[in-house]
């Protein structure tokens, strides 16, 4: 339901700042979670260096169908943002963007998506992208409508984000493995647990809103070990992945036991009385976590050429 006032903004600005406040609105930044996985996954299909035009491809599609996703999430969620003082000030709350830019931000990136999508079956004979695409799209943009009667939210999330591998690729070798299938699945329950930790931060709002959360259903306390159960499963894929990929040996190995190391560090950051460095395990924890196992399989795979 889209709940938010088809206004303009309150204060006047150009085109450059509202392009400005959207990027910042839809945490752009955040793409660090997904995008190297999806990287990752295109390299391993590929054996080595992937063709150019897929990669640039695959990364279009990335950016678009976070886009659009992120847009579709701001909107849905426009009438609970304002009622939670954290949400509050984002860019339609707080008037600095309207519903209809962002409705126009949402045709504009489908329109990219599809276009990109179709350029696997134009330029490399591959129908599955632009055959997949409409059903990928509605599930990255459903997640908002999950938390009003859910628990699962934090798992729909994380797989949302785990399509990521298995598109890349799906776009790359036209099949799928039991690799892409692992990647996935492990960052179903890396971003999910994550996702929890992020949600305590609301728990008083989600219980006066009736967003259905699992540090709002069962409280923080309780939901921290949730998250940390759910990234315990999570680094075991992990591990799992390393084991069973021909293509993954040292750099990976490696990095699988640093990834572990900073799971723990933050969950360690993260007290049910002290949420202050939420952020810090939130954000640049797993944006580390992110980069540095794309970047080491990659370095695998290379190396294996």
């Amino acid at each position: 339901m889209l709940c938010a006032p088809m206004t303009e903004p309150t204060t006047p600005i150009g085109f450059a700042g509202r392009l400005r406040f959207f990027a910042a609105d839809i945490k752009l930044a955040h793409t660090v979670f997904a995008m190297p996985f999806a990287i990752l996954a295109t390299f391993l299909a590929a054996g080595g260096w992937p063709r150019w035009g897929i990669l640039l491809l695959i990364v279009a599609c990335m950016v678009f169908a976070r886009t659009t996703a992120m847009a579709a999430n701001r909107l849905f969620d426009a009438r609970l943002d304002r009622l939670n003082p954290r949400t509050q000030n984002r860019a339609i709350p707080a008037g600095r963007l309207s519903a209809r830019f962002y409705l126009g931000a949402i045709v504009l990136c489908i329109i990219g998506f599809e276009l990109s999508t179709a350029g696997f079956r134009v330029f490399f004979h591959n129908p599955w992208p632009l055959a997949l695409s409409v059903p990928v799209l509605a599930y990255l943009c459903a997640y908002p409508l999950l938390k009003r009667f859910t628990l699962v939210c934090h798992y729909y999330l994380g797989l949302a984000l785990g399509l990521a591998p298995a598109c890349a690729w799906v776009a790359t070798a036209g099949r799928l493995t039991w690799e892409p299938a692992i990647m996935g699945v492990f960052i179903l329950g890396w971003t999910a647990g994550f996702d929890i930790l992020y949600a305590c931060q609301d728990y008083a709002s989600d219980l006066q809103t009736g967003v259905f959360s699992v540090p709002a259903r069962l409280g923080i306390a309780r939901a921290l070990w949730v998250a940390r159960f759910t990234h315990l499963i999570a680094w075991s894929l992990l591990v799992t992945l390393w084991l069973i990929s021909p293509q993954l040996h040292l750099f990976f190995a490696a990095a699988t036991l640093v990834a572990g190391l900073l799971l723990i560090v933050e969950h360690a950051l993260v007290k049910p009385a002290d949420l202050s460095r939420l952020n810090l395990a939130f954000a640049t924890i797993n944006g580390v976590i992110s980069l540095l196992l794309g970047l080491a399989g990659m370095a695998d795979v290379l190396a294996g050429k």
